[in-house]
Order: C-alpha cells, then structure tokens, then sequence
C-alpha cells in the first residue's frame, strides 16, 4: 500500500525543516512546496491526503489556496486542509470558519501537536510518537538562555534535546541569508519582506526559546504592518543582533 501524501505548502525554509523532521517517523510522503503557485501545480499532478498551509506568504495566500481548492474540488479532492499559521487571530479565525478546513494548528507547534494532527487526519492514531533519548543539557550560550532553551526543548520538541540542537544547527546556517534579506529590504526600506521575515522569524526564535528575540520579532512585524518605516527598519537592526549563534 502506497504511504499517503502531505502536502506542506510553507515558504520558511526553517519551518518545513521542522516540520520534516518532526513527521520523519510517520509513514508518510511530506512534499514541501514553498508558494502556492508550486502547490498548485503539484496538485495537477499528484493526489494527496492532506494539506498543510501557512497563511502568509510571498504572492499569493494560503487564503488564496484554500479558496481555490474549495470552488475546484479535483485539486484535492477528499484531502484535509490543515492551517498552519502564527496569524491564527480572532479575525482570521472567522473567515476560516466558512471554509472547509478540518483544523487549524497554531505556530509554533510542538511534536505533539504536529504528530497529532497528522495521525488524526490520516487515521495512523495506532502510531507511536519516538522515544525522546536521554542526553545532557547544553552549556548556556548567554546568562539565562539555558532555561529557555530547556523550556522550549520540552514544550516543542517533546523532551528530546538531539532533535532540538540538530534543528538549531540547521537554523544557525539559514539565518545569515536571512539577515542578507532584511540588511538589503532594510536599506530601502521595503516593508513587505520586513514584515515577511519578521513573522517567520518571530515562529523560528521561539521554537528555538529565543523569547526576547520573538518579542523583538513581534514588533517588528507590528512596526511593518503600521507602515511605520523608521520604526521597522530600527526594528530589524535589532533583531538581527538575535539571529547569533
């Protein structure tokens, strides 16, 4: 029997790596497109099971996506839709309630949380989560970083310290792109990728237990969002002094 499909549609590079990692275990087929035009594309070409999607992304939405398959039912036809956002508000919240969207999971979400959904949607509820291995707690890297890293090790990744430091690697290597990205938006003060960055960012620190560079992230986004320029391009000089190892 074919293992079923899920499709990611997720444009955070360091969100679809901790997606990938976390569903490594399931007998699943993850694809990850990073736009819905490459969503849409490969679901011309490929039946699946379910549909993970972000909300926000560059061109068009994930609201844009979920629309689509809703008034053509061939694309998905009998999968679930998932959303997979940090923008889940009280607004957001409602316009999605007139969707046909089998649940929405807050970002960031924990092994748990994910696994869960997954086994939920595809009934693999006979499914197992990974035993966490025991390791020794890393050496802090500043005053106080230790404890939140230790809180987001149990929160997030189920108590298993390896699977968290293979994923903060993995974060250390994408974050100096990152900052390539806002140092150039930053410089001409381009909004949308600040805000862009800001909010996948604000996800990826606090999964990490980054907690102050989340809030630093937060406003951010908030200072893009209010089109406040001087205030957001301030925003990201600050910000980017967190995306240190």
């Amino acid at each position: 029997m074919d293992e079923p499909v899920v499709l990611l549609v997720e444009d955070d590079a360091l969100v679809s790596r901790f997606v990938g990692m976390v569903l490594d275990d399931l007998p699943i087929r993850l694809q990850v497109c990073s736009s819905v035009e490459q969503a849409l594309q490969f679901l011309a070409e490929q039946r699946v099971q379910l549909v993970i999607t972000d909300l926000m992304m560059p061109g068009e939405s994930g609201m844009g996506l979920i629309q689509r398959m809703t008034a053509d039912r061939a694309l998905a036809a009998d999968a679930k839709v998932v959303v997979f956002s940090a923008g889940l508000n009280t607004k957001v919240r409602e316009q999605l309630a007139s969707m046909n969207i089998w649940r929405t999971l807050a970002k960031p979400a924990s092994v748990g949380d994910l696994q869960g959904c997954v086994r939920d949607a595809l009934q693999l509820a006979g499914q197992k989560a990974p035993t966490s291995p025991p390791s020794e707690p890393a050496a802090p890297a500043a005053p106080g970083l230790a404890e939140h890293e230790a809180l987001a090790v149990a929160t997030h990744f189920a108590h298993n310290r390896p699977l968290f430091e293979t994923y903060r690697e993995r974060c250390f290597v994408q974050f100096p792109r990152d900052c390539a990205e806002g140092d150039q938006a930053a410089a001409v003060a381009d909004l949308a990728v600040l805000r862009r960055l800001a909010h996948n960012l604000r996800t990826v620190l606090l999964t990490l237990g980054r907690t102050e560079g989340h809030q630093v992230a937060t406003r951010l986004e908030e200072a893009a969002c209010a089109e406040d320029a001087p205030a957001a391009v301030a925003g990201w000089k600050a910000l980017r002094e967190h995306l240190a190892p």
